[in-house]
């Protein structure tokens, strides 16, 4: 019987190849595309998770901000006012006579407000009661280096710095207000001049709740050839408020020369004439304006011209609501911008009186 015998043409053959090898790249394309988009989001998602991760991780790692500084050198209100409490209380413990407790209360203040004139000179004025001159011209040496800032306390300080602390003079001798002794002529000691009396004279008048006058005797030192565009003189008043505050005045102030020319030439000593009237129907000044009552007699000028019974300073108002009454004065004399002397009644004011405004 006959064998078939199967066989295949050799285009069949060819046909099967090609397929094959097509076959073949496409599977190789394919896994081209699979490896390539592979590495494409591999990449990717490595590149994502580093900035993701780290918002959270840094921010946990980042220390906390650092405090503010603490600002010592500026003392806040509150600082301010415990001071100022403490100085009232030193006053007072001080004038009863307690002076320990007194330099206590002063010494708090002082931790409180370091840069307070007037509780460094009350505590440099105890530590001179007490002879501690070391721990009194330390004091008055913090002054000195608050500038003109510290206002007439700081030529203060410079005057005692400058004299030195004088051993405590023995009864009955006599000194000016800033504690400086009075030589043979009645004058400070190394001052080229010096207040030599003042005398107070009432003035009836029935208008006026105040009125009356300072005759103040300057005396220029024997022998000493003077420069009048050199000589300054201050004379201040300062009212109470309520019985409490201590302000500058707003009263009424004259000045006058008892000799027109004033040149101590044909006479020495020189009275300067201040009055100081406080009507009943006074208009009450603002504190901006009250620097006019500080007085700057300088010899060959004409005296301030006196204001009307009344009449307010320029540019003031009457927005204060306390009630004034007359407290003291502190009457300054320099020459050639060193202080020559002191003198305040009550005495307290050298210390206790505001600086005024403005430095005439």
């Amino acid at each position: 019987m006959p064998v078939l015998a199967a066989s295949s043409s050799p285009s069949d053959r060819t046909y099967s190849v090609a397929i094959g090898v097509i076959l073949a790249f496409a599977a190789l394309e394919i896994l081209a595309i699979a490896i390539h988009f592979g590495a494409e989001y591999r990449a990717e998602h490595a590149t994502l998770q580093p900035l993701k991760r780290p918002t959270a991780s840094t921010s946990a790692k980042l220390p906390p901000p650092p405090p503010l500084p603490a600002q010592s050198d500026v003392p806040s209100s509150a600082a301010l006012s415990a001071s100022d409490r403490l100085l009232k209380e030193a006053n007072v413990l001080r004038e009863h006579g307690d002076t320990a407790n007194a330099l206590a209360r002063l010494q708090e203040a002082s931790q409180r407000d370091p840069r307070n004139p007037q509780v460094l000179a009350e505590m440099a004025a105890i530590y001179e009661s007490i002879q501690l001159f070391d721990r009194s011209n330390e004091t008055w040496r913090k002054i000195q280096d608050l500038g003109p800032a510290a206002g007439p306390l700081y030529e203060l300080a410079d005057m005692k710095l400058r004299v030195g602390a004088a051993a405590t003079p023995a009864a009955g001798v006599p000194m000016d207000t800033a504690g400086k002794p009075l030589d043979a002529e009645g004058l400070p000691e190394g001052s080229v001049f010096g207040v030599t009396n003042i005398e107070t004279e009432q003035i009836p008048d029935p208008e006026a709740e105040t009125n009356f006058r300072l005759k103040i005797g300057i005396k220029k030192r024997q022998g000493v050839a003077i420069d009048h565009s050199k000589l300054r003189i201050m004379v201040l008043f300062y009212d109470s408020v309520d019985n409490d505050k201590v302000v500058a005045t707003d009263a009424d102030v004259n000045y006058e020369w008892m000799n027109p020319k004033h040149d101590w030439a044909e006479s020495n000593p020189e009275t300067l004439i201040v009055t100081y009237l406080r009507s009943k129907t006074h208009a009450i000044t603002s504190e901006a304006a009250l620097s006019a009552a500080a007085a700057a007699v300088t010899p060959g000028k004409n005296s301030p011209r006196p204001k009307k019974r009344g009449e307010a300073a320029p540019g003031t108002d009457s927005s204060d609501s306390g009630r004034r009454r007359y407290l003291g004065y502190v009457i300054r004399i320099l020459y050639d911008d060193k202080l020559q002397t002191v003198r305040a009644e009550p005495a307290r004011l050298v210390n206790d009186a505001p600086n005024p405004s403005v430095s005439p």
